[in-house]
């Protein structure tokens, strides 16, 4: 039913208070090449499968506050190379967590990033990269990307953040 016969219904055909706004579904953005820019307008608000074997370097727009929200999906597993997520440049960084789920005794792990931390690094291994992996970014205020990572690495596991924008 459209919101103009749910409001017809319900108030006799006056809208009076909040009107009900529409769920628009936006179909899943596949990625399988090497590199990706994410902007805005294409990418904020909707899924972004990353089915790249052999890695991708993701560069997220200036952080600026908008509160956007980026939703990265690892597909494929990583078998070479890393895939990446990094900030647009040298002032913007990252602030969140990174919740690891670990081949040694079924642990789970926690990582926190650092002040400077402005990169996801997913390597196959011990920093993560498998199929199911998800990363929720949003661009939080100006400068800063608050970040939630959800994960499985194998080995020796490590954070998966550091800086390396420069």
């Amino acid at each position: 039913m459209s919101n103009a016969a749910y409001y017809s219904l319900l108030n006799n055909g006056a809208l009076t208070g909040d009107v009900i706004g529409a769920v628009v579904a936006t179909p899943t953005i596949a990625v399988t090449g090497a590199t990706l820019t994410c902007t805005r307008d294409t990418h904020a608000g909707r899924t972004i499968t990353i089915n790249a074997a052999a890695g991708c370097a993701v560069t997220l727009p200036n952080a600026t506050g908008t509160g956007s929200v980026y939703r990265f999906f690892i597909g494929t597993t990583i078998t070479s190379n890393s895939t990446t997520i990094k900030v647009n440049n040298a002032t913007d960084v990252m602030s969140g967590r990174a919740y690891v789920i670990s081949d040694n005794s079924a642990a789970v792990l926690g990582y926190a990033t650092a002040a400077s931390s402005d990169t996801i690094t997913f390597d196959g291994t011990t920093t993560g990269g498998y199929a199911g992996d998800i990363v929720e970014i949003t661009d939080a205020i100006a400068g800063t990307y608050l970040v939630q990572v959800h994960t499985k690495a194998t080995g020796t596991e490590a954070t998966p953040f550091s800086a390396t924008v420069s």
